[in-house]
């Protein structure tokens, strides 16, 4: 099997991990890409499963119509392998004789030679009917934005007259930001190492430690990585430590600390005692490795927010982050598999688990003390109407104004568009306990 039938062999079985699996795209890369040696088969492949993730309602509704009969569950990994094919020629643009006979390969690859035909066939004909048939996506809602009705449904109702343009901004891609660790170097600095290495960059014009690459990269290989000159996290993220008030000697809580990217912005940004805490070992590990290399130090703890009483010492936080697990509906853009595995029942679950843990975290913070309440979620169900539950039972909870700039007024707290300035969805309301 030639390279490029290899490539797609190993993306054909990675999709179908996303798509019938249940596996994450983010995880799914990890674990397929360094199978590859050469960069540019690693870039490859990623490039190929975001796409053919992003479009998989679409491109999969093609394949299905140009099919004479389903093909057998048995045969996910073809079906798969066929999806990616019109989505590399559809989207990546890519040269169709290359595309069908290294995905011909593959199958042959795969172990599967019966589908040899099938593939070559059918990729061939959405090439000569790609015309018509997108004619006939763009006639479907679902197929035409790639979204589920559900999320579309939600979007509709919640935000009315910006829905078109969230769904629009989900199937972008999203740019690649980075956050300088002013505890290392500054932003300037910064700029000028990336751009003697010939990468292009700009300075964020609204986040004073945010820099935004022209395109994607391997930003293991950026110059200052290894130093821990910067980390990976997008602007709407980012703002998300202004809104903690923070100075020296407060004691701090992150309530959902992993992989720790807020945990560190904390950290740079003051001489805190934070502790990050989080209920999954192996992603708390993630927080000390991603606090080590960037040079600040974190308590971190093994527990359950909902449980304090297993992991809190007694002592009150002066500030409390809760960055609630939520539908991520925020970051599709960047997490395309969020349309296929997010479903409309998971967000009662979702809302009453974040109220849970505004309840039981509320009692640990100090009087005069601030908690910011954040998700990456777009759904006010998730968000205004969580902190407006949570107040009802709680009246010494004030909200404190949070600045226009964060988003559209909604309830408590403000809400960011995914796509507006280029950032994520996400949502921010600050709550204060009186002295």
């Amino acid at each position: 099997m030639n390279a490029g039938a290899a490539l797609r062999a190993e993306a054909a079985r990675a999709l179908a991990r996303i798509v019938f699996d249940g596996v994450s795209l983010r995880a799914t890369i990890a674990g397929s890409a360094p199978r590859f040696d050469d960069s540019r088969d690693r870039a490859l492949l990623s490039a190929t499963l975001i796409v053919a993730t992003r479009w998989w309602l679409r491109l999969d509704a093609a394949v299905a119509s140009l099919l004479e009969k389903p093909l057998p569950a048995k045969a996910a990994v073809i079906r798969a392998l066929l999806v990616l094919g019109c989505a590399q020629i559809a989207m990546l643009k890519m040269p169709v004789y290359a595309v069908v006979a290294s995905c011909v390969d593959a199958a042959r690859g795969l172990g599967l030679s019966r589908y040899s035909g099938l593939v070559n066939a059918l990729l061939r004909r959405f090439v000569r009917e790609q015309a018509a048939l997108e004619a006939e996506l763009d006639a479907d809602e679902i197929t035409r934005t790639a979204h589920p009705r559900w999320l579309i449904d939600a979007l509709r109702r919640d935000w009315p007259n910006d829905a078109d343009a969230m769904i629009d901004a989900n199937n972008q891609e999203a740019p690649l930001t980075l956050r300088v660790n002013r505890r290392r170097t500054d932003r300037a600095e910064l700029l000028d190492a990336l751009l003697a290495h010939g990468i292009a960059a700009d300075p964020h014009p609204a986040l004073a430690d945010a820099i935004v690459l022209e395109r994607s990269t391997d930003v293991t290989a950026l110059p200052g990585y290894a130093q821990g000159l910067f980390s990976v996290q997008d602007g709407a993220a980012q703002r998300v430590a202004q809104l903690l008030d923070l100075a020296a000697g407060q004691r701090v809580l992150d309530a959902c600390a992993a992989p720790g990217g807020k945990a560190a912005h904390i950290l740079e940004c003051a001489d805190v005692a934070l502790t990050a805490l989080d209920r999954d070992d192996v992603r708390l590990a993630r927080v000390r490795e991603n606090t080590e290399r960037l040079g600040v130090h974190a308590g971190l703890r093994h527990g359950d927010a909902l449980v304090p009483g297993t992991w809190w010492d007694g002592r009150p936080f002066d500030r409390i982050l809760i960055d609630a697990p939520c539908s991520a509906t925020g970051i599709i853009r960047r997490q395309p598999d969020i349309k296929l595995h997010r479903r409309a029942a998971d967000i009662g679950p979702l809302a009453a688990t974040q109220e849970r843990m505004l309840s039981a975290l509320w009692p640990l913070l100090a009087p005069g003390g601030r908690l910011v309440y954040a998700t990456c979620s777009v759904l006010r169900a998730e968000n205004e109407a969580v902190v407006a539950g949570f107040r009802g039972g709680a009246a010494e909870a004030s909200a404190a104004a949070v600045p226009t700039a964060f988003g559209r007024a909604a309830g408590a707290g403000r809400q960011h568009l995914p796509g507006a300035g280029g950032m994520d969805g996400f949502y921010y309301a600050v709550l204060e306990k009186p002295r």
